[in-house]
């Protein structure tokens, strides 16, 4: 698999793999998910944190990553279903976490449904693990934005 940033004419392959990988994505009762908005939004801060891993041609892979000056973030890793199994999403976490550790970066945090367990596991194998803290939210903008 080549890594590589994510490229504008990236965007439709993108989509259509998130609303495979992520149902919310596909979802219109949750418009703050649309993918077009996490793409735009991605491109306006840290673009070039935007990982897409493509085999033979095909997009099959993304990963996206954050770093504030305190820690990197890690979002919307998403691997075709048929190419799981083949290292495709380890490396493009390793990837995401080079590019961090250029920067810096101390410590990586990401946020993970509590209803998929799968997803922790994978994340375990990784070397990541659960940290002693309770996750709070608050929406700045409407559903809508």
């Amino acid at each position: 698999m080549r890594i590589r940033v994510f490229d504008a004419r990236d965007a439709d392959a993108v989509i259509a793999l998130w609303r495979r990988v992520f149902p919310e994505y596909a979802d219109p009762a949750k418009p703050q998910r649309d993918p077009r908005v996490s793409i735009a939004n991605k491109l306006a801060t840290q673009p070039e944190l935007f990982f897409v891993g493509v085999v033979e041609g095909r997009l099959i892979g993304t990963i996206m990553a954050g770093y504030d000056g305190h820690r990197g973030w890690l979002y919307s890793l998403a691997v075709e279903e048929a190419a799981r199994g083949n290292g495709y999403g380890r490396a493009l976490v390793e990837h995401a976490e080079r590019e961090l550790a250029k920067r810096g970066c101390p410590k990586v945090n990401l946020q993970i449904l509590a209803s998929k367990a799968d997803v922790q596991a994978f994340y375990a194998k990784l070397g990541y693990h659960a940290d002693e803290v309770v996750s709070f939210g608050k929406r700045l903008q409407s559903a809508s934005a």
